[in-house]
């Protein structure tokens, strides 16, 4: 069933974006402005994305509306000019010059709707001299030493599936850029282009860190500081029904309520002695495998030890916290994150399932009063 403009629901109610159809964070992003209110059309291309999921379980394409165009076509530019026009900001995820090559880059964009936001996303940005290669999550978070830090020190470097790339410097960033930029264009009057390129937002995460190193409080190597699994009392424990135990009281009035419900307090009452760290981890090992995962879970209930269960994806929207701030939701069938952050004005919500590849034309021709987006009928 085809979907109306967006209910009167969230912060960005009455923003109108174009998504051109890609994979990953490009996406994303969009379902994130989806989420909080804009009304987002999605133009998808004939015969769908190269990577993509089953259009009807693709939950990034929530809270969107969907029109088909071919842009290699003489009429499918002309067709996303015309949405543009009505458009605050557009999303793009192509390789540097496709969307020129295409006839929607951002001067064609900008010279039809001067106030345009246009959001560009990639991995290696506009320039530079990787811009024009192929590329995925893992090497933009290689490149820029993020990858390095994950994992133990005496194994390959851990891959944390797509998150820290694609979505945490990629999406999350391209969604801050084109706020910023909305709020210059209506403030001014003035669009832009916005190239939000996965290694500089990888890069920016980690500025804490590289502050740390240049003050000589982080050594450049994994599993050897504070906060990637060098320190005993920050990491995870295996548990004796093949479990995993979060760990992390950082605090000394933290430490010492977690070293009293371990059971090994008196033995490692200072948890700043480095030389005995070795020692500590041995400890806390084989004191977490004394016990299953749903009995130390129980032990640290209700405390300040800073101890949590590794949950799966499938335990964690059963757990009591998060079903009782509903963290997760169900429509369709579906359950899935719900929308994030929170607003007490204009509260968010999953209003619609995933869009369907042109599902929408009809109701977005006449919404956005572009009658050109309905098929020519035959003779």
């Amino acid at each position: 069933m085809a979907k109306g403009p967006t209910p009167g629901h969230g912060p960005l109610t009455g923003v109108r974006v174009v998504e051109l159809a890609g994979i990953g964070p490009g996406p994303f992003a969009a379902m994130l402005l989806a989420d909080l209110g804009a009304d987002v059309v999605r133009v998808d291309r004939p015969g769908g994305a190269g990577l993509g999921i089953d259009p009807a379980h693709d939950l990034t394409n929530r809270n969107k509306r969907s029109v088909v165009l071919d842009l290699k076509s003489d009429e499918g530019p002309a067709r996303v000019l015309d949405l543009v026009e009505r458009a605050d900001i557009l999303v793009e995820g192509y390789r540097p010059g496709v969307a020129e090559r295409l006839g929607v880059g951002p001067d064609a964009c900008l010279a039809r709707n001067p106030q345009l936001v246009y959001g560009r996303m990639t991995g290696w940005g506009q320039d530079g001299p990787l811009a024009d290669r192929a590329g995925h999550d893992i090497a933009y978070i290689a490149l820029t030493g993020t990858l390095s830090m994950i994992g133990r020190p005496d194994e390959p470097p851990t891959v944390p599936a797509n998150l820290v790339g694609d979505y945490a410097g990629g999406s999350l960033y391209l969604v801050v850029g084109v706020l910023a930029a909305l709020q210059h264009a209506r403030a001014h009057g003035e669009g832009q282009v916005v190239d939000a390129a996965i290694v500089d937002g990888a890069a920016h995460l980690a500025t804490m860190i590289h502050g740390m190193l240049a003050a000589g409080n982080w050594q450049d190597r994994r599993g050897a500081n504070l906060l990637d699994g060098g320190c005993p009392f920050y990491g995870t424990y295996a548990t004796s029904d093949g479990g995993h135990m979060a760990v992390g009281p950082l605090e000394g009035r933290f430490y010492a309520e977690f070293a009293r419900l371990l059971g090994i307090a008196e033995a490692f009452p200072d948890r700043w002695d480095l030389a005995r760290w070795d020692e500590l981890r041995a400890a806390v090992t084989e004191r977490f495998l004394t016990r299953t995962r749903a009995e130390w879970t129980e032990v640290f209930a209700g405390t300040d030890a800073c101890v949590a269960p590794v949950l799966s994806l499938g335990e964690a929207p059963h757990h009591p916290h998060l079903a009782a701030r509903s963290t997760f939701v169900e429509h369709g069938g579906r359950t899935q994150p719900a929308p994030a952050p929170r607003f007490s004005a204009t509260p968010v919500s999953v209003r619609t399932g995933p869009a369907l590849p042109g599902a929408d034309t009809e109701a977005v021709a006449a919404d956005w009063d572009v009658p050109g987006l309905r098929p020519t009928p035959r003779d």
